[in-house]
């Protein structure tokens, strides 16, 4: 008898093999990667050949789907900050603070509304299924982000930003519904939270971020100026500031997604050679690559037919809402008066407003969200009913924006070069 392990290792193998040697016909498809996952995993889940599972008899192992998710996720918004080479200035981030700003309270608060008033939730669980819905993914979306260091391209840009850097300012609001869970009279904690979880834990975040970058950059430099280290073993760097900048602010009670975020971007602007961070970001995104066929197998082989059903409806509902309504409007509200930086235009291209609203893909951070919270007093009825709501809407979110990535940045590419100037800054040093 085949250990299933073995099993297990043999189909991820075929699986990797299969995907990269047909990336070059996948990439042209209007097929994303994660959907192909995401079939293998349901093949490998219990209706499959039952070689993953994460539930047994009826007992769901949350956290390993935390700790998985976890560590895709600071990968990723790492990757995100080291492809950002845009000056730190409010004018050039500004379609960032509009999304991060106004965006994403609004998705959440919208959707809390839809959670008390469709759904039958109290404010607490509505909340919490805001929060954990809202952020869009900076791991799914890699496809409609930044391609590179060298471009300029506003919507890539604002994707990439806003996916490094919701993830974590979400935070204050997973654990707000959290807390209005386990004690429904807000004035027993709410000053803690603005204190601690709201003002000390960004604050922290951001200055480990910076700090924690910029003394192992400072050592990387000075050490290797007296004996260079193997080439083979440099790129292992980005993972050591990856690591130890999630780890001491988690420990300091910070949030380490935004700090990670934060020491992508301080890591990119700290080495004078530019091939360092290039080399640096080639190895983020291939160990991120990797680590995502995980998450979604495992997302595949969690799903269970009849829950989904049960909840079908109310997933339906929440779906659509916050796909056709809730992002678009909230994306249109929050660019009125934007001008953009690298086009003749007066306000921002109305294509582009309208595919900043398509494109919030939802996946591996409200994985993450979701795992956590169950590890945190999520349970019971609400428990499932936030659960399956969550895993359907991310489930849909790969279907259809995996199928609609491909055609509509095809699209875009065509129908906006003739809005760009004839120049568009290639150096940190033109931008300023």
């Amino acid at each position: 008898m085949v250990d299933v392990y073995i099993v297990d290792l043999l189909i991820v193998g075929l699986l990797l093999l299969l995907v990269t040697l047909g990336s070059g016909w996948i990439s042209r498809l209007p097929l994303s990667f994660a959907l192909i996952y995401l079939i293998v995993g349901i093949l490998l889940g219990p209706y499959g050949f039952g070689l993953i599972q994460l539930r047994r008899n009826d007992v769901f192992n949350a956290e390993v789907l935390e700790r998985i998710a976890e560590l895709v996720v600071i990968i990723s918004v790492f990757s995100c900050g080291l492809k950002i080479v845009r000056p730190l200035k409010l004018g050039i981030w500004d379609i960032t603070a509009r999304l991060i700003g106004f965006l994403m309270p609004i998705s959440i608060f919208a959707l809390a509304i839809v959670g008390k008033l469709f759904l039958g939730m109290d404010w607490g669980a509505a909340i919490l299924l805001g929060a954990i819905l809202a952020p869009t993914d900076p791991v799914l979306a890699s496809e409609v982000q930044l391609t590179d260091t060298n471009d300029r391209d506003e919507l890539r840009f604002g994707l990439t930003s806003e996916g490094g850097l919701n993830d974590a300012l979400a935070f204050p609001f997973v654990y707000f519904g959290i807390y209005a869970l386990k004690d429904s009279n807000w004035n027993n904690w709410l000053k803690n939270w603005l204190l601690v979880d709201l003002i000390w834990a960004i604050a922290a975040g951001i200055v480990m971020g910076i700090v924690v970058a910029k003394v192992i950059v400072w050592l990387d430099k000075k050490i290797q100026k007296r004996r260079p280290a193997d080439d083979l073993m440099e790129d292992f760097i980005a993972i050591s500031i990856i690591l130890l900048t999630y780890s001491i602010t988690e420990i300091v009670n910070g949030y380490g997604f935004l700090a990670v975020f934060v020491a992508g971007l301080v890591a990119q602007r700290s080495y004078h050679n530019p091939d360092k961070s290039l080399a640096q970001l080639g190895f983020i995104e291939r160990l991120e690559r990797l680590l995502e066929v995980g998450t979604i197998l495992l997302l595949g082989s969690i799903l269970l037919l009849q829950p989904m059903l049960n909840y079908a409806a109310q997933s339906l509902l929440v779906i659509v809402l916050l796909f056709f309504v809730i992002r678009p409007v909230g994306v249109w509200i929050s660019t009125i008066g934007k001008r953009p930086l690298n086009s003749y235009r007066r306000t921002l291209n109305p294509v582009t407003r309208w595919l900043f609203g398509w494109f919030g893909i939802r996946g591996v951070g409200s994985l993450y969200y979701l795992a956590y919270a169950y590890g945190n007093g999520l349970k019971g009825e609400t428990a499932e009913q936030i659960a399956w709501i969550t895993y359907t809407t991310i489930v849909v979110s790969v279907i259809v924006h995996g199928i609609s990535t491909t055609p509509l940045m095809s699209w875009y590419e065509r129908n906006t070069a003739r809005d760009t100037k004839p120049h568009i800054p290639a150096t940190i040093d033109e931008l300023e």
